[in-house]
Order: C-alpha cells, then sequence, then structure tokens
C-alpha cells in the first residue's frame, strides 16, 4: 500500500486557538448563553427599584405603551401593588435567584470547556512532540519544553476560560447598560461614556508596553525549569563531583532573576490597576455630581437617577474588565505564541511508502554524507560500505568519528543530506519509519530505563507483558541471573532512568528490551562497554544461536568485541578509513593494528597487576 506524505499546516496564534477550542467551543458557547441570561437579569432589577421609588413610593405617572393602557387598568395595578409591596421585594428576590442560577450555569460550563481545552491542548502537544526530528530536540531543552506544556498550556486556559468568554458578556452588559442609560437620560449617558475609550486606549497602550515583559519572564521560567530538570536528572554527577554549592548557586542567581521579573511585573500591574482606579473614582464622580446638578435644574427623577448610578456602577464592571483581558491578552499571546511555535515545527516526513523489503538482505551505505546544521561540521564524508545480510559487523573509532551518527541515520533518527541507505534494495526513507522500527532494533550508548519494574521496561517494544518472552530476552542478555539476586525478581522498580541498577545492569536490560522485539536487524551502539570480557562474549555466543539470521552490527572500542565480527569497518573523521576481516586489518597495519597492540599492553600489565603473570 502507497501513502503520501503531506506536509502540516502551519497557523497564526488566532487560527490555532480555534483549532484547539474544536472540542470545548460547544461549552463555551452555553456559557456564554447564560452569561447573556444574566445580564439580562441584572438589568431588571434596577428597573424594579426605579418603578418601586418613582411610581409606588412616590407619586408619578407610570408611562406605558398606548396599546397596552387599552387592556391594563394602570390605577388598580398602582393600588393593588402599594398595598403589597413584599411583591416587589419577592421579584428582585426572584430575579436575583434566577441571576445566581445563570451565574453558576456560566461558571460550570466555563470550567468544564477549560478543562476540555487544556486537555486537547497538552494531548495534541505531546501527540506532535513525539513526532519531531530528533534535531528538535538537540535544538531545545527539555526545562523549556515541559514549561511551555505545562504553565503555557494553563496561561492560554485561564485566558479563555476566565478572560476571553466572559468577554461577550462583558460586550454585552456594556452595550446593554449604555443603550439603557441613553435612553434614560443621553445627557448624563455621554459623560459617563465618555471615559470608555480613555480607559480602552489606555488598556492598549499598557499592553504592548508590557507584552516584552511577559515573554522575558516566561524565558526565565523555562530556564529556571531546565536547570531544576537537568539537577534532577544528573543528581549522581553533581554529588560525585562535589558541585552541589555551585548548582545551588546557579539556580539561586536564576530563581532571583525571576523573581525579579516578576516583581516589577506586579509593579508594573499595580500601577496599572491604580491609574484605572482613578479612571473610574473620576466616571463615578461625573457621574454622581452632573446627576444630581440634573435632579436639582431640570427635574430628573430620584429613581431614575438611583437606576442610573446602578447602571453606571454595573457599566464600571465591564470596562475595567476589558482593561483587564486586554493587558491579560498579552500574557496569554506570549504562551500561545510559545505553544504554537512547536506545533508549528514539522514533524519527521514520511515519504512514499514502497513495498516493504526483505530486512534480512544486504545493508549498504553508499557515499553517505551528513551534518547536524545546513552550516555546521561535516559529521561523515562520503562513507560507503555494505552489511550481508545475517553477517556480524563491527565498526571502530575514535571519539567524534560519526559511529553513532550513522547508525542514527539507519534507524532513521535523522535524515539523510547525501547518499543512501538501502536495505534489501529499497533506500530506508521509502520505508514506512514506524514498520522499520519494529525490524531495526537499536540500544543506544546513552542507556535509559523508564521509572517502572524491570519487566515493564524488557517488554516496551512488544505490545503486551509477555513473561516468556522477557524471561528469553533477559536469559539471551546474561540479564536473568541478576534478576533472580532481586528480592521481586523481574517486578523490582528500578527507579528513575533505571538509578537502583548499576551500570552493566542497566545496558543487559537494555539489551534484552530491545532482544525482545526480536528485530531482523540488531545495533549495539558500545552497548556492552559497562559489562566485563566474559559477559561481553556470553552475549555475543548467545545472540549468534538464539538470533541466528539477524543482521547484528556491533560499535565498540573493544578488540575482543569486534574480532570475532565478519567484517569490520575503521572510521576516522567521519570517512571509512579500513575495513576487512580482524586478520586483514592486522596485517595492513593501520589503525584497527595499533589499537590492538595498546589493548593488547593495557591487558598484559591488567594481568601482571593481578599477579596472573609474573613481568
Amino acid at each position: 500500500m502507497k501513502t503520501k506524505n503531506v506536509q502540516r499546516k502551519t497557523y497564526g496564534n488566532a487560527a490555532r486557538l480555534w483549532q484547539f477550542l474544536r472540542k470545548s467551543r460547544w461549552w463555551f458557547a452555553l456559557g456564554i448563553l447564560f452569561a447573556f441570561a444574566m445580564t439580562g437579569l441584572e438589568m431588571i432589577a434596577p428597573q424594579i427599584v426605579a418603578f418601586t421609588v418613582d411610581n409606588l413610593l412616590g407619586d408619578e405617572a407610570l408611562e406605558l405603551p398606548a396599546w397596552l393602557l387599552q387592556h391594563v387598568d394602570l390605577d388598580a395595578v398602582i393600588g393593588y401593588l402599594r398595598d403589597r409591596l413584599w411583591l416587589v421585594a419577592v421579584a428582585v428576590i426572584v430575579t436575583g435567584g434566577l441571576s445566581v442560577l445563570c451565574r453558576f450555569s456560566n461558571m460550570y460550563f466555563n470550567n468544564l470547556g477549560g478543562e476540555t481545552l487544556v486537555k486537547t491542548i497538552r494531548d495534541d502537544l505531546f501527540s506532535h512532540i513525539g513526532r519531531l526530528p530528533q534535531s528538535f530536540y538537540s535544538q531545545n531543552k527539555t526545562g523549556d519544553l515541559i514549561q511551555r506544556s505545562t504553565s503555557d498550556v494553563e496561561m492560554v486556559k485561564n485566558f479563555v476560560a476566565e478572560q476571553l468568554v466572559p468577554l461577550f458578556r462583558v460586550i454585552i452588559l456594556l452595550t446593554v447598560s449604555l443603550t439603557v442609560m441613553f435612553m434614560m437620560n443621553p445627557l448624563l449617558a455621554s459623560v459617563s461614556a465618555a471615559f470608555v475609550p480613555i480607559v480602552l486606549t489606555y488598556s492598549l497602550v499598557f499592553r504592548h508596553f508590557i507584552s516584552k515583559h511577559f515573554e522575558a519572564c516566561d524565558v526565565c521560567e523555562a530556564e529556571l525549569s531546565s536547570i531544576t530538570q537537568e539537577n534532577l536528572t544528573g543528581v549522581r554527577v553533581v554529588r560525585a563531583f562535589g558541585r552541589e554549592r555551585s548548582e545551588i548557586e546557579k539556580f539561586d542567581r536564576k530563581n532571583t532573576e525571576y523573581g525579579d521579573r516578576n516583581v516589577r511585573l506586579t509593579w508594573l500591574f499595580t500601577w496599572f490597576w491604580i491609574i484605572g482606579d482613578f479612571f473610574s473614582g473620576m466616571q463615578v464622580l461625573a457621574v454622581l455630581g452632573f446627576g444630581t446638578y440634573l435632579c436639582v435644574t431640570q427635574g430628573m427623577e430620584l429613581g431614575d437617577l438611583l437606576a442610573f448610578v446602578t447602571y453606571n456602577a454595573m457599566m464600571l464592571w465591564p470596562v475595567r474588565s476589558l482593561g483587564r483581558i486586554v493587558s491579560e491578552m498579552s500574557k496569554a499571546g506570549v504562551a500561545l505564541g510559545r505553544i504554537n511555535h512547536i506545533l508549528n515545527t514539522q514533524p519527521e516526513l514520511q515519504k512514499e511508502q514502497v513495498t516493504a523489503p526483505d530486512y534480512a538482505g544486504d545493508v549498504v551505505f553508499d557515499h553517505v554524507s551528513f551534518r547536524y546544521e545546513a552550516d555546521g561540521a561535516q559529521i561523515l564524508d562520503d562513507v560507503s560500505f555494505s552489511v550481508k545480510g545475517g553477517s556480524v559487523i563491527g565498526i571502530m573509532g575514535g571519539t567524534g568519528s560519526g559511529k553513532s551518527t550513522l547508525m542514527g541515520l539507519l534507524d532513521r533518527l535523522y535524515e539523510l543530506d547525501e547518499g543512501s541507505i538501502t536495505i534489501g534494495g529499497v533506500p530506508i526513507g521509502q520505508i514506512d519509519r514506524a514498520e522499520l522500527h519494529k525490524h531495526v532494533g537499536y540500544v543506544l550508548q546513552d542507556t535509559y530505563l523508564f521509572s517502572g519494574t524491570i519487566a515493564e521496561n524488557i517488554c516496551m517494544g512488544i505490545d503486551a507483558l509477555d513473561m516468556e518472552k522477557v524471561e528469553h530476552a533477559a536469559r539471551v542478555a546474561c540479564f536473568e541471573g541478576a534478576v533472580s539476586e532481586f528480592k521481586e525478581g523481574y517486578e523490582t522498580f528500578v527507579g528513575e532512568r533505571g538509578v537502583t541498577l548499576s551500570g552493566g545492569q542497566k545496558q543487559r536490560c537494555s539489551i534484552a528490551r530491545m532482544l525482545a522485539t526480536k528485530p531482523d536487524i540488531m545495533i549495539f551502539d558500545d552497548s556492552l562497554s559497562a559489562v566485563d570480557s566474559e559477559t561481553d562474549a556470553a552475549i555475543r555466543h548467545a545472540l549468534r544461536h538464539e538470533f541466528e539470521g539477524s543482521t547484528v552490527i556491533l560499535i565498540s572500542h573493544r578488540i575482543t568485541t569486534l574480532s570475532h565480527a565478519d567484517h569490520i569497518v575503521v572510521l576516522d573523521e567521519g570517512r571509512v578509513a579500513e575495513q576487512g576481516t580482524h586478520a586483514q586489518l592486522l596485517a595492513a597495519g593501520g589503525i584497527y593494528s595499533r589499537v590492538c597492540a595498546m589493548q593488547g599492553r593495557d591487558d598484559a600489565i591488567k594481568a601482571i597487576a593481578a599477579g596472573e603473570v609474573t613481568a
């Protein structure tokens, strides 16, 4: 079957936010609906108060449409209510109760939408991060990615649920309040409305000014998270080198910087709210002062003034909220931009898939060249050799010679720059990546175990826990004896990164994890370095008998590990320096021969030190 790759579409912040809302938008819509209902109910209460003061307690005539007066005996109704003022109190209570119920529903659906939103964002982030190329992880710190996936996500959720969605209620409340106020007294309403553009302009200016401070705080928090993560992960290294005080001081400096930046933000926001409160206070004073003047000079009714002041007070909250929303938008915009940066990073591309190759066939490296960055150093330069299917090949080379990079290219952790790598005649770029990983087992140089039991770590590459496969893989990896010494056996908890196991035990557990998948091609990237020579030989012997027919690629500095390989390739500064069998390379007198001679002298020295032979 053929599958055609489609490049992932990139989105701007607004479009990305709308995409995030795909599962929660209806919850937010319900929240907005109840917000509208709550706003309408809040508009009724001041009118009841005005009617009671002016028409029931006072003598002002109630103005109603002519068609309504034809069907209603207005004097009888007013007389009835004057004798039963408790009905007015009941109307206020019922209106307030319904308003509270609508407020509860609004908060409930907003929170439900918020939690659905945050789950959607985290699911999208985690799924996408898992498909990003290896180069992405090389260029981004773990702590920064964690901070973007946690704090930034919460910031976006809080803005949408607590600021953006309530914005609809703010707008409708502001619109209705101003409309009613202009209907009651256009002159007084103009005085109140004059302060709205002042507050909004002030908020927009502040938003533009504060954005860079939010971003600086976010970056500083990410750096603080990275320091914490690195120290927790490398705690044994820190203690081994006595670097506790130095690391504490580094953390303290960054924590102080983060605290200082947040204090500055708090200081800026304090001034923002103080000035905003000043404008709000001036608005209240202006309305009260001018309203009193209108009552004295132009006969404005007291009930109308009370209702007007109530509406003005109700309008103060939306005006202040608009200012707050505009300022919080800066913070959320920075967080959303940091999240969007990850999601707009293109995942590993899958080229058109062809017929699955014969994984038992030859693996051929043909003029392979590679560099991690376009303008970076050349890691591999015109590397060519072939691995016969079912054979054992050894790869040796100094530090930085490109051994691990070469195997990373074979496993498609990186994409080729130049040349080609084929398995059974099929270029690896045309093989489905997931399918490739099922058939190519890779024991990394940097051994990593997950926090869990030994059995869970070994069976990680298979669909379900199969103890028969787990035990067989452990036996081939010469790990079974070590497991039997643990009280809990395969249920022994290994801790984060396998901290409770020795270096050799972790390597053998990693080897068992790979063997449990029964791959056709097995790569051992210097993964026998922490075991003794006897265990090394036992593992290689078991591999030949238990996995006969599989292609084995051994990367090692140890001659005893490589000497029994069918073919050996020696890399030097990213190029193939020499290749051949053990005997051929010894006779050639090159790098391999010199390393063999040095290791032979080292073994003799160790034997003398152990008293096995005399000098």
